[in-house]
């Protein structure tokens, strides 16, 4: 059985994957507001990865974090606000970049935050834009990616529109 951790701001106990010796490893946060709508934001176009493609709030764990303190700092650094909470564990895809980085791990939640969420705090020098994306939105999500790149798609659509309808 994964083990548990308990994050402070979070009343639930997950368990997580296990991040083994040697592996790369990336978390995502899925951001809802109070109109069922998902955050995203676009990465500035001169990225190393991905670059001008749409994202979701997130980034690489760094050595001796864990994978919620992970989830925190990156929500915290990329746009001002809190995680308040974690809702749902939304699992783990595998990727290899187009950075030359190598092949990682994602582990991604949907996660409730504290802040404004009209004006997130955005790491200009890596994001060139940010918006709110509902069900009419999900298209715009593949600007930029070839097909079969289409994770964040993907991932918020799932999310939206439950996983049944959420590969299209």
């Amino acid at each position: 059985m994964p083990p548990r951790e308990q994050y402070e701001g979070t009343a639930v106990s997950l368990a997580l994957p296990v991040m083994k010796q040697g592996e790369v490893w990336t978390v995502g946060a899925l951001i809802l507001n109070a109109q069922g709508q998902a955050f995203a934001q676009r990465r500035s176009p001169d990225r190393r990865l991905f670059p001008d493609t749409w994202d979701i709030v997130g980034g690489h764990v760094e050595p001796g974090e864990s994978l919620l303190g992970a989830l925190a700092r990156e929500i915290d650094e990329e746009t001002g606000w809190r995680l308040r909470r974690v809702d749902a564990f939304l699992g783990v895809s595998t990727w290899t970049g187009d950075d030359g980085g190598g092949r990682r791990h994602e582990a991604d939640w949907v996660v409730e935050v504290d802040g404004d969420l009209d004006h997130p705090a955005l790491e200009w020098s890596k994001h060139s834009a940010y918006g709110w994306f509902g069900a009419a939105d999900l298209d715009r999500l593949k600007e930029n990616r070839g097909p079969g790149e289409f994770l964040v798609h993907d991932l918020i659509a799932g999310v939206l529109l439950g996983p049944a309808r959420g590969s299209r």
